[in-house]
Formats: C-alpha cells, sequence, structure tokens
C-alpha cells in the first residue's frame, strides 16, 4: 500500500457528509453475469443518497485508515502478540472488503452502500439486552420497516469484524419479534435481505461482483 494513503486519515471527517443534494447517480449495469443466489435481483436499482464527491472523499479516507490498519498487523506481528494480532487481522480484512464495496460502488454503480459514515456498533447476546439501534424498538410495521432500513444501513457500513458479528446477532435477535404480517412486508423483507447480504460479503463468503469495463 503506498504511502500516499496515509495522507487520507485526516480526511475521515468526510465520511459524514452523506447528504449532500449532488446525488451520485450511477451509470446502468453492464452485463456482469447471473446473480448469485443470495444477491437481490434488482440490486443494480439501488441508489445512493450521496454524492460522486463524498464517496470519493470516503475512499480517500478508507484507504487511509487501511494503511494504518495494514501498519498495526505488521507491528503487532513483529510483537508476536497472539491476543490482538487475529482481531487487527480481521478487522483489516472487513475494511478491505468495505473499501472494494465503495470502488465497485465508484465503478459500476454496484454494492453502494445506503451510508458512508462509520457508526460505532458492537452487541453480544447478553440475555435480554437489546440492540443498540437508534431507531424504537416498536415492532408495528412502520417502525418494523425504520428498524430493518438502520440494520441495512449498518450492516454495509461496518468496518470491523465486531460490528459484522454484532449485526448479524440483532437482525437474528429482532427478526422474530413482530407479528406474522409484519414480517411479511416486502419493504422490511429486502431490507433484511440487503444487510445480510453486505454481512456475507464483508466476511468474504461471497464474491464482489466485478467493475466497469476497464478503459
Amino acid at each position: 500500500m503506498e504511502m500516499g494513503r496515509v495522507l487520507g486519515i485526516t480526511l475521515v471527517a468526510a465520511l459524514a457528509a452523506c447528504s449532500s443534494p449532488n446525488t451520485f447517480k450511477p451509470p446502468p449495469p453492464g452485463d456482469h453475469g447471473s446473480h448469485s443466489g443470495g444477491e437481490l435481483a434488482d440490486d443494480d436499482a439501488y441508489k445512493p443518497t450521496y454524492g460522486k464527491p463524498e464517496l470519493e472523499r470516503a475512499l480517500i479516507a478508507e484507504r487511509g485508515l487501511e494503511a494504518s490498519a495494514e501498519h498495526l498487523v505488521t507491528e503487532l506481528e513483529t510483537a508476536g502478540d497472539a491476543d490482538r494480532l487475529p482481531i487487527a487481522r480481521a478487522d483489516l480484512a472487513v475494511r478491505g472488503r468495505f473499501i472494494a464495496t465503495l470502488e465497485a460502488c465508484q465503478a459500476s454503480g454496484r454494492t453502494c452502500p445506503p451510508r458512508l459514515d462509520d457508526p460505532p456498533f458492537a452487541f453480544e447476546q447478553d440475555g435480554d439486552k437489546p440492540p443498540p439501534l437508534d431507531s424504537a424498538l416498536r415492532f408495528d410495521l412502520e417502525d418494523w420497516q425504520k428498524i430493518t432500513a438502520e440494520l441495512h444501513g449498518r450492516a454495509c457500513a461496518c468496518r470491523t469484524m465486531a460490528c459484522v458479528d454484532g449485526v448479524e446477532i440483532a437482525i437474528a435477535q429482532l427478526e422474530p419479534r413482530p407479528t406474522h404480517e409484519v414480517q411479511a412486508d416486502d419493504t422490511a423483507i429486502e431490507s433484511v435481505t440487503r444487510a445480510r447480504e453486505c454481512l456475507v460479503r464483508l466476511r468474504g463468503r461471497a464474491p464482489m461482483p466485478p467493475h466497469a469495463l476497464e478503459e
């Protein structure tokens, strides 16, 4: 990783700039082959709410953070830190896959995450402790749609394995809570499906879609 990327660390604050009116309209997708079994058929129809400049700034910042994470892994390897090294390696891999999603979004308008900021999320199954969501944990139709939309956004914004694990646990805990009628809502189902797709990609268990055709 070239050292120039480290300069991107100073631009981390740009990640919060996700609501620009300069909405990014990705190009129509080309023929990238059939979707994998877990991928939504209309994946390419998802349009982000942020603009192309915000996406570019996010990529610069993330690449800088990736360089720092690589440096940390090297330091831990040198020190022989068997406790922290596996976590650092796993987090580096997740961040690298998140960067790959941003690159795919930039190149071909695919896998665009709903949000570019890095909302902290750590959640472990602990009795009846609820997940730390911003949405009210009510399970009527309107509130369930809000919860699932937030889970989608948080899942696709994960940069650490703790976040990936936490969102996955939160989905498993909350999904059975609404009534069957509310669970059957198409909007909520789509949000949960997209959230799970992001988690699978960030775990490295699904291939990234190809970028746009080479120039």
